[in-house]
């Protein structure tokens, strides 16, 4: 047997297949060869010449089926279409297996099987008919987890029976596919998380030219250009009408930091407090890029994703789609970090000016509420949505942090200048989203002489 994609069919040597086509009889084919062995030896201990040769007979059934069976060369090609690879958590991919014979001879009775997980269904098992030369054939299956995680589908695997069900062997293809459940996304209601000094909050906003006010290098006029933008210098030196450009396409950065640290969160599942910041950050970060930002994705550990570009950001516009594509896998597969503290990512914060930093953070003792608050010196503006995982696992596990200091800390980071939004269990992001731009506007109007209003507690 030969197949094509995903890969070749695995095969032993002669020796070696022999022994596992003897190892595939079927219980009936055990039974058949047990009864033929003890009637060929009541026949010789009875002197019964006709019973030794039913004896013969229920024996050499099965064996012969094991060999014919064994001899049987079918060439098969399987391939394996999955739609789509990436799919969010809770939500159903498809699998397509496709089966060709692509020698003239039919081909006997094949039983479909393909290897998934358990987290992704039952293991999927089809019974093909007789497929004729050059025939093929089509079925599917359909996965679903409610684990975000990278799962490889196969290989592929064949079941040959004979007629007489005396034998089964299986064949594998070589090759697999890989299925990425990502965290699901929300969307999100477009806000202005940033002050307009620092040249943030409308992701469709360009900042001022690195070189100054103007650029010095002018381009030729366009229809709508302002005329009091025009390089008289430039227009007189190169004969057409030239204006100074004013802004470059330099975009706002964000950064979306996820705090991993395992002694910041209690509980695991589907329904944990990490769970939902992993699916905070990826809503953030996705939000972020539509609204034309340079995002990157940042661990406590100080990992930083895409890491290719200015500075570890996602580059062009261009580029937004593949650089979300990467941090999504990456929180597909990021677990917690076995590092106990914030320093290395405000190691890396605390390298330029970062524009906007959106963070989802776990428990904070002293220490690292320090580091936390140190990190805001370096940003435009920043943003924590920080979970109480005590109340998230409905008070099983006695909290890290008391009620009383959990506020405490609370109110050190909004003093150092974060808009901090507490997560009490089972929020939706949507709403404490639009929270975290009400207090900002709060903030604001306290910096104009106005009243501040920041919410407090685990509410």
């Amino acid at each position: 047997m030969t197949a094509g994609e995903p890969g070749a069919v695995q095969d032993g040597s002669s020796k070696g297949g022999l022994r596992a086509a003897f190892g595939g009889l079927t219980t009936r084919g055990r039974s058949f060869l047990a009864a033929g062995v003890a009637a060929a030896v009541c026949a010789y201990v009875l002197g019964q010449a006709d019973l030794l040769r039913v004896g013969l007979l229920l024996a050499v059934l099965p064996l012969v089926c094991v060999i014919v069976l064994y001899r049987t060369r079918y060439r098969v090609t399987g391939t394996r279409r999955l739609t789509p690879s990436r799919v969010p958590t809770g939500s159903e991919a498809r699998v397509h297996l496709r089966m060709d014979n692509v020698s003239r001879l039919p081909t006997g009775l094949l039983m479909l099987q393909d290897r998934v997980p358990y987290v992704l269904g039952p293991r999927p098992r089809f019974v093909l008919d007789r497929v004729e030369g050059g025939g093929r054939r089509e079925v599917s299956y359909r996965v679903r987890s409610d684990l975000r995680g990278r799962y490889p589908l196969g290989p592929l695997q064949l079941r040959l029976s004979d007629p007489f069900g005396m034998c089964e062997l299986t064949r594998s293809f070589s090759a697999y596919d890989t299925l990425v459940v990502i965290p699901r996304t929300v969307p999100l209601p477009a806000l202005r998380l940033a002050g307009e000094a620092s040249g943030y909050g409308d992701g469709r906003q360009r900042s001022l030219a690195l070189a100054g006010e103007d650029d010095i290098i002018p381009r030729g006029y366009r229809h709508g250009d302002d005329l009091r933008r025009v390089h008289w210098r430039s227009t007189a030196r190169y004969g057409e009408l030239m204006v100074r450009r004013e802004e470059q396409p330099q975009r706002a950065r964000c950064t979306v930091l996820l705090d991993t640290r395992q002694v910041a969160y209690v509980g695991a599942g589907p329904d944990s407090a990490f769970e939902w910041a992993v699916s905070g950050a990826a809503s953030a970060l996705v939000h972020m890029l539509e609204r034309g930002f340079a995002v990157r994705l940042l661990t406590d550990d100080g990992n930083a994703v895409p890491g290719s570009g200015s500075d570890g950001f996602a580059g062009s516009t261009q580029e937004s789609a593949d650089s979300a594509g990467l941090m999504l896998d990456t929180l597909a597969v990021v677990g917690h970090s076995d590092g106990g503290g914030l320093s290395r990512a405000h190691d890396v914060l605390r390298g330029s000016d970062e524009g906007l930093l959106i963070a989802f953070l776990g428990d904070l003792d002293e220490e690292q509420t320090s580091v936390a608050a140190r990190m805001r010196q370096r940003t435009g503006a920043a943003v924590a949505f920080v979970l109480d995982s005590a109340r998230w696992s409905g008070g099983v596990e006695p909290p890290a942090i008391p009620a009383a200091r959990a506020e405490e800390r609370l109110r050190q980071l909004r003093e150092a200048g974060w808009i901090v939004v507490p997560v009490p269990p089972g929020a939706e992001l949507p709403a404490l989203w639009r929270l975290a731009g009400r207090m900002r506007t709060d903030t604001q109007s306290a910096g104009n002489g106005g009243s501040t209003g920041f919410p407090g507690g685990w509410s």
